[in-house]
């Protein structure tokens, strides 16, 4: 079988996170190369008539989507599958109106909440235009409404709001630094997991979950995860925030709820292939989704790949599954 990795074109001077496609690329090469397939790996631009034309010249079985932004922003990803999709292709992973969808974080918020599933308050400059809203003073976090959310974060974006026309202000200055839509969303204290979702022949099948450990932080220092603690490898954030899949039996109840969310949210947001959830719990046990990655990091030090492999599975097996339910 020939597989096409499609992928972001990534410029010879790209920050880290743009890099990382690039590893990605590299890790499902070899996975189906021990699989026993052909590939060939392009690289994606806004040039989707280029796009058409090679994949229409090449015509392979199935097509494993890696692209997660064009032209620098995640706004676009969706093009990609689009244009695969328009040629009746096999693809991995969730469909161009699923990445749309659970790309535009208030949106994907908006089908949650109407789901009934718990999502933390929200505000965008839209909905806090209108005269009924009605913000609870507190703490908040500032995010990017269409990027990956860890995008330019830092511990000042989240705030303390006193009312509606403080956090106005607040949303105003930062999407005018940031220069991209952006929302604030309820700071919720307490503990941070992700969970890691897998198309299987019985469905949907939910990897052991993550939680994300806020190690030695000082007293004060919000609790996220943060670009820094992504990217930046000489960073204090970067090596005090651990991933470990080691939760006490206490927990037990806490992880069937999460599991039992995390399974609702693909269903809502139709994901398909695999995916990702992220969680923040209170300090009364309460699940709390922040958001749902459509086409989360394959990357052997991934999330992904680690919750995997705490389930037994190899990334060959990992990238048989995704190719299998392409197909299937």
């Amino acid at each position: 079988m020939h597989v096409a990795i499609l992928h972001q074109f990534v410029p010879d001077d790209a920050s880290p996170d743009e890099r990382d496609v690039l590893v990605q690329v590299d890790a499902i090469s070899k996975a189906l190369e021990e699989l026993g397939h052909t590939f060939d790996a392009i690289a994606c631009t806004l040039d989707l008539g280029q796009l058409r034309e090679t994949l229409t010249t090449r015509r392979p079985d199935v097509v494993f989507n890696l692209v997660e932004s064009l032209a620098g922003t995640d706004s676009l990803q969706c093009l990609v599958p689009l244009v695969v999709e328009s040629l009746g292709l096999p693809m991995t992973g969730s469909s161009a109106a699923a990445i749309l969808n659970s790309g535009s974080k208030g949106f994907a918020k908006s089908l949650l909440r109407s789901a009934g599933l718990p999502t933390p308050a929200w505000y965008d400059l839209q909905t806090l235009a209108a005269e009924n809203a009605n913000v609870e003073p507190g703490r908040y976090i500032l995010k990017p409404e269409l990027e990956h959310a860890s995008l330019g974060m830092t511990d000042a974006d989240v705030v303390e709001v006193r009312d509606k026309v403080d956090l106005l202000e607040r949303l105003k200055a930062k999407q005018t630094a940031f220069g991209r839509p952006v929302f604030a969303e309820a700071y919720i204290e307490g503990r941070e997991f992700n969970l890691s979702l897998i198309a299987g022949s019985g469905g949907v099948e939910v990897l052991p979950p993550a939680e994300i450990r806020f190690v030695d932080f000082p007293a004060g220092k919000p609790k996220i995860v943060g670009s820094a603690a992504k990217w930046d490898e000489a960073s204090f954030e970067y090596a005090a925030t651990v991933r470990t899949y080691d939760l006490g039996g206490g927990d037990a109840a806490l992880v069937a709820e999460m599991k039992r969310i995390a399974t609702e949210c693909w269903r809502v947001l139709d994901l398909a292939g695999y995916a990702r959830v992220d969680f923040r719990v209170d300090e009364a046990r309460r699940p709390w989704i922040l958001e749902a990655n459509a086409n989360p990091c394959l990357s052997p030090d991934a999330g992904f790949q680690a919750a995997a492999a705490k389930a037994g599975r190899t990334p060959r097996d990992v990238v048989a599954d995704i190719l299998q339910a392409a197909l299937g």
